[in-house]
């Protein structure tokens, strides 16, 4: 019974690295994306953002497995695990976990776009909608946010992103303890495609910090509270 045994575990330990080893996955800028999405063949385009994400614009081609859903599992395990998967979604993040979930499955060729859309759109590279976006803020109404009298904190975020919700909180009691001479503005990055493109915000979240209107300080990715208050006080 104990050799039965040690000859299945041995099996499945070999089985399990057998597969681990013969998957890749590849981490490619927007443009290298692009270029290997026409140079591929038997391409399987998934982008894992929300449905809403996808209607304001994707990559031609690209199916919609919302990485969110219950069924995100049952979907990708729909795709056929031999042929090449290409992954996005709008910063990243979520498309890299989909992309070690697919590696851990099986799938032998996985290759993700860096920086996501976000980095797509701010190579110029062709997008489809489904339906027709609102601009959203320009350019010029966000100088004209930002040029005030008081210090400004501009906080971009989207709906979806773990760290910006982390950060909320504190950046909301920060901004009620100084609003005397603090302007707190939330700007959401999936509503502001056109603005995130401008200003080269390519990941989230995203602070920047405005004294008599002058950039003093840029942060992209999680940050702590007393750091933030740091950079206002200074």
């Amino acid at each position: 019974m104990r050799q039965y045994l040690f000859i299945l575990l041995a099996t499945f330990l070999f089985v399990g690295c057998s597969n681990a080893q013969n998957s890749t996955k590849v981490n490619l800028t927007a443009s290298e994306f692009s270029k290997e999405l026409t140079s591929t063949k038997d391409v399987q385009l998934v982008d894992v953002r929300t449905p809403e994400e996808f209607e304001k614009g994707h990559v031609k081609n690209a199916i919609n497995i919302n990485l969110r859903d219950d069924d995100f599992g049952k979907r990708v395990d729909s795709l056929d695990k031999d042929k090449p998967v290409f992954v996005y979604c709008l910063s990243g993040g979520r498309s890299s976990a989909a992309a070690k979930k697919m590696v851990s499955n099986g799938f032998k060729d996985v290759r993700e776009m860096e920086g996501g859309m976000m980095q797509w759109r701010a190579a110029n590279l062709p997008e489809v909608a489904e339906k027709q976006v609102a601009a959203g803020m320009s350019l010029a109404q966000y100088q004209a946010l930002v040029n005030s009298d008081k210090i400004v904190l501009v906080d971009f975020y989207a709906d979806w992103c773990a760290p910006c919700k982390k950060m909320k909180p504190y950046l909301d009691k920060i901004s009620d303890q100084i609003k005397d001479k603090l302007t707190l503005v939330r700007i959401d990055a999936d509503a502001n495609p056109e603005l995130m493109k401008a200003l080269k915000v390519e990941g989230l979240p995203v602070l920047k910090l405005y004294k008599k209107n002058t950039l003093t300080w840029d942060n992209e990715g999680f940050v702590e509270e007393a750091v933030v208050r740091e950079k206002i006080g200074k």
